[in-house]
Order: structure tokens, then C-alpha cells, then sequence
């Protein structure tokens, strides 16, 4: 009987027990929970409260600066010099940069001076490429000064050369119809011989044995002297060219037909010329001669005869 009851006491002891070392462990873990959410709380105040971190910071005022370079860039490349191209590989690298550093996230310190470090070369790049594109503005700016007084002596001197060669032209058409020689007097005869050789004019076909032409040739100081030839053009009643019926081509892609040659030596004085158109067997025909006077290819004057 009072074994029985020892173990029922030992049992009821050992159920309180149980109980309380339960109660304690719920109670503790609790504790811990609670610890740990007070923790976290204070993790979150601590975290709102001081805002990024200094790396984050860094890596945001990098990437500010990367964009206001990019823009300083773009800026230079619209002055269009021939550092446009090399400007432009060095803008690509600041984008290059710049999307580096945004795929970065949490970035270190040795990272942010890496950023920091490049971004310095970036800078001095433009810099330099600055200064070199305002010297060639400078220069550029010399070679259009330099050029635009060029021009304007070459356009000077253009006018003179223009004037120049135009007094020359005018001049040249001065001497040149200056010295051109003026005929006048023309004339054509018919001519009869006699056995004596004593020539008598006549106006009957069956009577002329020859054409006798002449004109005078005018004095003129500043012509060519020399010898000058004259061309005599004889045409009938049908138009044809009587005489030698030559051809003669000048340099000037034009040529003439003509009866006979007459060559006078001029020196610069009035002289007159006489030529002759001699039948040759055949009789001059009634009709019309009309006989025209050339200093070669050009038309001095003419004259006519009538034979009965």
C-alpha cells in the first residue's frame, strides 16, 4: 500500500515536471522571438535612418558626372573639326563607363576608386581635346582671314587682267583695222589690140580681146609693207568664173574661186593696180561682166562691163 502510493507520487511529480520544463522552453523561445523582432525593428529604424551607403553614394555622383561629361562630349563634336572622330570613340567609352557602373550593385571601395580613376582620365581626355580643338579654331579662323584677302587681291587682280586683256583685244582691233588697206576706184574695161600693139578700150564683144581691171590701192603709215596679193573674180553672163577658175583655201576654213592673181609691193603709199583677163581664143560673148576685187577671202568691191 505504501509502495503504491510512493509511485503515484512520483508520477504526479514528474507530470508537473514535464509541464513546467515545456512552459519554460515556450516561454524562452518566445523571449528569443521577441529579441529577435525587437532587433529587426531596430535594424529598420537604424536602416531609414541613415539612408544609402557611402560606396552608393560614390557610384550615384559618378554616374552624375559620367552624364554631364557625355553632354560636354556632344558638345565638342558639333564643332565638326577633325577631332570629331577621336572625340567620338572617347564618348563611347563614357558610355561604356556609365553602363558599367549601373549593372554594378553594391559596389565596393577599390571599385569606386576604379570608377573614380577613369572617370579623372575621361576628364583630362576632354580637357586636352578642348584645347586642341580652340587652337584649331584659332587656326582655322587665320587660314579664312588668309584666304578671304586672297581672294579678294586675286579678284583685283582678276579685274586687271580682265581690263588688261580687254584693252588688249580692242587695241589689237584698233591696229588691226587701222592697218587694213581700203580700195576704191574700181574698174573693168574692155580692150581691143592692135597689130601695132597699141590698145584701144572698146564696148563690143567681137572687138575684145582682153578685160583690163584696176583699182586703187590707199596709203596707210601702219600697215604691213610688202609684197600684197589681190584676187580678182570675173564671172560671166552664166555665172561662171572665167579665167584660171582657181581654188585657194585661208585659214580660217573659208576659200574663194578665182579668175587671176595681181600683186602689188606695197610701201605705205597710195599706189594703183592693173590686171587682165586675156580671151585666149575664146570670144568674149554679149552680156554682162560682172568682176568682183578680194584682199583674200574678203570683198574690197566690184565693178561691171556691158559688151554689145
Amino acid at each position: 500500500m505504501k509502495k503504491n502510493y510512493t509511485n503515484e507520487w512520483l508520477r504526479a511529480f514528474l507530470a508537473i515536471f514535464f509541464i513546467l520544463g515545456i512552459g519554460a522552453t515556450f516561454f524562452l523561445f518566445s523571449n528569443e522571438l521577441k529579441e529577435s523582432a525587437e532587433k529587426a525593428k531596430i535594424l529598420t529604424k537604424k536602416s531609414k535612418f541613415t539612408g544609402p551607403s557611402n560606396e552608393t553614394l560614390a557610384q550615384k555622383r559618378i554616374l552624375d558626372s559620367l552624364n554631364v561629361l557625355k553632354l560636354e562630349y556632344d558638345v565638342a563634336i558639333l564643332e565638326k573639326t577633325s577631332l570629331s572622330q577621336q572625340l567620338e570613340l572617347e564618348r563611347k567609352n563614357v558610355q561604356n563607363l556609365m553602363e558599367i557602373i549601373r549593372v554594378s550593385k553594391n559596389p565596393s571601395v577599390a571599385q569606386i576608386q576604379i570608377y573614380r580613376k577613369q572617370l579623372l582620365d575621361l576628364k583630362t581626355t576632354l580637357s586636352a581635346k578642348i584645347v586642341e580643338i580652340k587652337s584649331l579654331k584659332s587656326q582655322n579662323k587665320s587660314l579664312l582671314t588668309e584666304i578671304e584677302s586672297q581672294n579678294v587681291v586675286m579678284y583685283q587682280q582678276k579685274r586687271e587682267n580682265d581690263t588688261l586683256i580687254l584693252n588688249q583685244k580692242k587695241l589689237e582691233s584698233t591696229i588691226k583695222d587701222a592697218s587694213r588697206l581700203s580700195l576704191n576706184n574700181f574698174k573693168v574695161i574692155g580692150l581691143r589690140e592692135k597689130k601695132s600693139g597699141k590698145e584701144f578700150e572698146t564696148e563690143k564683144a567681137k572687138n575684145t580681146q582682153k578685160l583690163k581691171v584696176s583699182f586703187s590701192v590707199n596709203g596707210n603709215s601702219i600697215a604691213k609693207t610688202g609684197k600684197r596679193v589681190f584676187y580678182i573674180q570675173v564671172l560671166d553672163q552664166k555665172n561662171t568664173v572665167m579665167g584660171e577658175n582657181k581654188l585657194i583655201e585661208f585659214e580660217n576654213d573659208k576659200a574663194l574661186v578665182y579668175s587671176f592673181m595681181v600683186a602689188v609691193d606695197f610701201q605705205g603709199k597710195p599706189v594703183n593696180v592693173y590686171g587682165v583677163l586675156n580671151s585666149d581664143g575664146n570670144e568674149f560673148k554679149k552680156g554682162t561682166y560682172f568682176v568682183n576685187f578680194f584682199d583674200k577671202q574678203e570683198i574690197m568691191g566690184s565693178a561691171s562691163l556691158t559688151l554689145e
